[in-house]
């Protein structure tokens, strides 16, 4: 029992896939969060300007989002 759950673990380690993609989504939704905060830091009564400004940092979020907790899953 004890030599099949070794080997199992041995054939799984082979196999690992590699983690570039969710190290640069993953990347990519950081450096936007800490440019996001700036802008808003800095010009906090007018940031976003507009409506469809808005709603487009939103967009851009949700989708810098989704693809790190994809990548995450497919490279886990």
């Amino acid at each position: 029992m004890l030599h099949a759950i070794i080997t199992f673990a041995a054939e799984e380690a082979d196999e690992e896939t590699s983690k570039t993609l969710f190290y640069v989504c993953g990347g990519l939704l950081a450096v936007w969060a800490v440019v996001v905060s700036a802008i808003g830091i800095r010009a906090h009564e007018t940031f976003p300007p507009t409506q469809s400004a808005a709603r487009g940092v939103i967009a851009i979020s949700a989708v810098l989002v989704v693809l790190a907790m994809a990548s995450a899953v497919i490279t886990g």
